[in-house]
């Protein structure tokens, strides 16, 4: 009887000593920890608009304590989020391919368009010795080449109708292309074309962006939407265009 007294007692004293409470164990709260990996628009939200979300680090150990059994606190490591582009990296094209208006010494009329395929840029002709120029995609090896001709017609958003050969040449690699395809975001001529003589050719647009710069279509000369969206505004049908 007197050993459960003791025992009693003991257990009053201890309670009496450390009351327990359901928020003793948030106390020392953790770190908020925001992955590097996110970039939801929620996270802008937390703090309204003007305000960038951080990362925080996590400890990587136990703080250090004073002699007194204080903590102490050093600086926290910050950065902030990182933001994943909207589209992959290889979408980007070199920035030499993008338009910008440079010393061009040349014959010819301003207005003419000149089209180096080795460098891959496209030159309108200016006055004053200077050119807008503007990076292109060009034929791939066995699909290169030169002349001079003019632009014979002008088309927005237009359609796509793959040449026989080249249905034929796909099918044999496995890729089977429609016969036609009308205007729109999907269509490989992409916003404008600009038709050269009677040939197949044409200066068009792309969904493939990250194309520009390199040698991969059958011919045509391929800029970026809105570089043809802005070429296609500056010439006229007859505009002498010259292949080099």
């Amino acid at each position: 009887m007197m050993k459960t007294s003791l025992l009693l007692a003991a257990g009053l004293v201890l309670a009496t000593l450390h009351p327990a409470t359901a928020n003793d164990r948030y106390q020392q709260r953790p770190p908020v920890i925001v992955s590097p990996d996110l970039s939801a628009p929620w996270v802008m939200q937390l703090g309204g608009a003007d305000v960038r979300p951080r990362v925080y680090a996590r400890p990587a150990a136990p703080q250090p304590r004073s002699p007194a059994g204080q903590i102490l606190r050093g600086q926290q490591q910050m950065q902030p989020v990182a933001v994943r582009p909207n589209n992959p990296v290889r979408t980007q094209i070199e920035p030499q391919f993008l338009p910008q208006i440079v010393a061009y010494d040349t014959a010819q009329k301003p207005g003419t368009i000149v089209i180096d395929t080795n460098n891959r840029f496209l030159y309108l002709v200016m006055e004053g010795g200077q050119a807008r120029r503007y990076g292109v995609g060009v034929g791939k090896p066995g699909f290169e080449w030169a002349g001079t001709h003019k632009v014979t017609a002008k088309r927005e958003w237009p359609s796509w109708v793959p040449p026989k050969e080249m249905i034929a040449r796909e099918a044999a690699k496995g890729h089977y292309l429609p016969a036609r395809m009308e205007g729109g975001p999907e269509n490989p001529l992409g916003a404008r074309a600009m038709y050269l003589g009677s040939t197949l050719y044409r200066i068009h647009g792309t969904n493939a962006p990250w194309t520009i710069g390199s040698g991969v279509s059958s011919g045509c000369i391929r800029m970026r939407n809105e570089d043809v969206v802005d070429l296609y505004e500056r010439v006229n049908v007859g505009t002498k265009v010259i292949v080099i």
